[in-house]
């Protein structure tokens, strides 16, 4: 059989483009690589801070930094103030509203917490009575007349998040309990205080107070140096 002319003419020219792409592909020619996962997901393309400086950091807030989560919630900003430790070495935080609205994200080792409200009526403490208790995916909610709550376990500790019912509604709330993760390098960095401003730093010594005595300050020239 003779084979058609124009396609022996064209059989050149597509053997000729295969290679070309396969040689783009081998050289990633015309690709981009894409940015570091940590960057990406915090919008920065500069590296995050050293370990062991963000180590030193949770430590100045009485807790580490496996027990720092953050959560994504639009409308909601991070309270810089609020966060600390909660009970031994865990952490917490409160997100805020421009009108007001508070939205309290809290980590626990497992043994001063629980999630399933069905073992813990009150698991955060509260006297009063749930008014619903059910099982959401993989995490609990609980509700009750002034706070309701999405509360799981993971890795040894339980995480919670809350809120009071006027402020923010369920579908809000297991938004940001959805969003919920464990702090990469650049959010622990934008969430831990400075070292110079963490809680727990010894009084500045004041050379102006007398030695003895609830007396006034000593304003003498000299004494505060």
């Amino acid at each position: 059989m003779t084979s058609h002319p124009r396609r022996a003419r064209l059989r050149p020219v597509l053997t000729a483009l295969a290679l070309t792409l396969t040689l783009a592909a081998a050289t990633g020619c015309g690709t981009e690589v894409a940015p570091d996962a940590e960057a990406a997901r915090s919008g920065s393309a500069d590296p995050a801070p050293d370990r062991a400086e963000l180590e030193a950091r949770a430590l100045a807030v009485q807790t580490v930094t496996e027990h720092v989560w953050v959560t994504d919630v639009p409308g909601y900003a991070l309270a810089a103030q609020s966060v600390g430790v909660v009970g031994d070495d865990g952490f917490g935080s409160v997100y805020t509203t421009p009108d007001g609205g508070q939205l309290h994200l809290r980590v626990e080792r497992r043994a001063h917490a629980g999630a399933d409200c069905t073992k813990d009526p009150a698991p955060a403490g509260g006297q009063e009575p749930l008014l619903t208790c059910e099982r959401d995916g993989e995490q609990w909610y609980r509700a009750a007349e002034s706070d309701h709550a999405y509360a799981w376990e993971q890795d040894g500790l339980v995480v919670t998040v809350s809120g009071a019912p006027e402020e923010v509604d369920r579908a809000t709330l297991r938004a940001a309990a959805r969003a919920a993760h464990r702090a990469d390098g650049h959010e622990l960095d934008q969430v831990l205080p400075p070292a110079d401003d963490a809680p727990g730093q010894p009084p500045v010594e004041r050379g102006d107070l007398p030695p003895v005595g609830d007396g006034a300050p000593d304003n003498d020239v000299g004494a505060s140096g």
